[in-house]
């Protein structure tokens, strides 16, 4: 059956500290967003994608991905929402429009344009993980830092200094990434469950997998990769060029 992808690519990415959406912003040539969906086309285990652009630019992120030629699954482009959430449920709303003669989507991943460069083995490793059984899956990485848990700062300390409570066991924690993958019926259950949240950056949930368990199910985890690491500033963009060299 049909594995749907949402590509969310609606970010402002005000922390670049350029003049255009973050997906708009060229990484060796292209265009995050380009090269996020070149790389679900190339894992073969997506069907259609649902790409959220931003603002008034549906028409244009929809010409990027039309002409080119590494992109070879049906796309289709809807302008996104004012909150990520809100994002992902318009893109899988249009996704899961059901097509005459057409087979239901039963896997749905959720990914970032702002992850570009998530290699096509990972795309396939959590599809693979959703149809063995696992309704909801993300990638993870093991935390190499040492995380400590802390209060808040002491009033009127001109420092800011604050108190640590504990050192967390880092064994157990893991740094998610995208793509995450769920079962459709489960993701629209945790989209709809969670609507009244979406309007509101304060409250709405920042990934999938956290609806999921907000309905008291289970998440599971498998291994991430580092080249899906997240573009978030300027040094995150030379460093994903790095990686771009480094594959060559």
């Amino acid at each position: 059956m049909p594995t749907l992808a949402v590509l969310t690519a609606a970010g402002s990415g005000t922390r670049l500290g350029l003049d255009l959406p973050k997906a708009l912003v060229e990484l060796d040539g292209l265009p995050l967003v380009v090269h996020a969906a070149r790389r679900l086309c190339a894992s073969g285990a997506v069907d259609t994608i649902v790409v959220t652009a931003p603002p008034g630019l549906r028409e244009h992120v929809a010409a990027l991905l039309r002409d080119d030629p590494v992109v070879d699954r049906p796309v289709r482009v809807v302008e996104g929402a004012g909150t990520r959430q809100a994002s992902v449920a318009a893109g899988l709303r249009a996704g899961l429009v059901e097509r005459p003669g057409g087979e239901p989507v039963d896997v749905v991943l959720v990914h970032d344009a702002a992850r570009p460069l998530a290699p096509p083995a990972l795309v396939r490793r959590v599809v693979e993980a959703v149809r063995a059984g696992h309704a909801a899956v993300v990638p993870g990485l093991p935390v190499t830092d040492t995380i400590k848990r802390v209060t808040a700062a002491r009033a009127g300390d001109p420092s800011h200094a604050e108190p640590v409570a504990e050192t967390v066991d880092r064994a157990v924690l893991r740094a998610v990434q995208t793509p995450q993958g769920f079962d459709r019926a489960l993701l629209v259950r945790a989209h709809e469950s969670a609507a009244h949240r979406a309007d509101d950056e304060r409250s709405a949930a920042t990934d999938d997998a956290g609806l999921v368990e907000a309905l008291g199910l289970p998440v599971h985890v498998v291994p991430g990769d580092t080249a899906a690491a997240k573009i978030t500033t300027a040094h995150d963009l030379r460093v994903a060029a790095l990686t771009l060299r480094e594959e060559r």
